[in-house]
């Protein structure tokens, strides 16, 4: 279930973790609310991408840009806002059983340029902190106090304590701790991916 969390509440935990004091707000001149201010956004947006969380994903037809590339392709389709990274899948319709499109389109800058006319995608979105799971918030303020540890603390001992609490040892390869955990959690929702139809099964029968 979401949390109804804030960046501000979710930052003020995680002071609270390093034994600061919480902060009402991401402007109020201190210099822990500075440092959250500058570093909680970008750490956001980046541990949304580490999965692909299903509670940020969202299917969306893609707006075609009136001005068309300068070569080679013959539309460009502008991405949605609120997206973050690339696309997780490209369609080229809406229909039951349609298949990803794993040619045909290019990626340049905030735009997807293909000969196609129609254009759908799977993507993560940036989540607001009030539609975060409790599983992931508790992740990401841990994932903070590692972050900000040293700016705030100055004892790069507390960084390294919570940098394992939220990755988990360096032979985990940053993939234990609480974000394991959340992963685990997330995954509980998400049906078995098989192999449906694959050119090198095929080539078998």
């Amino acid at each position: 279930m979401a949390t109804g969390d804030t960046d501000v509440t979710i930052c003020s935990d995680a002071l609270v973790l390093l034994g600061a004091a919480a902060i009402t707000s991401l402007t109020d001149g201190s210099d822990t609310a500075d440092a959250c201010n500058r570093l909680y956004p970008d750490l956001k947006n980046h541990l949304l991408t580490v999965y692909p969380w299903s509670w940020s994903l969202k299917k969306v037809q893609l707006s075609k840009n009136v001005t068309a590339p300068v070569n080679e392709w013959d539309n460009a389709f502008d991405f949605p806002a609120d997206l973050i990274g690339s696309p997780i899948a490209v369609f080229d319709s809406s229909a039951s059983g349609t298949r990803p499109r794993r040619y045909g389109w290019e990626i340049y800058g905030t735009q997807l340029f293909t000969n196609l006319d129609t254009i759908y995608i799977d993507y993560q979105a940036t989540v607001t902190e009030a539609n975060m799971p409790a599983y992931f918030v508790r992740f990401l303020r841990v994932a903070l106090a590692s972050e900000i540890a040293i700016t705030v603390t100055d004892q790069a001992t507390k960084a390294d304590y919570f940098r394992a609490q939220a990755y988990g040892s360096p032979g985990e390869s940053g993939r234990g701790g609480l974000l394991r955990e959340a992963m685990n959690i997330d995954g509980r929702g998400q049906g078995t991916q098989i192999v449906e139809d694959y050119s090198l099964i095929q080539a078998r029968y």
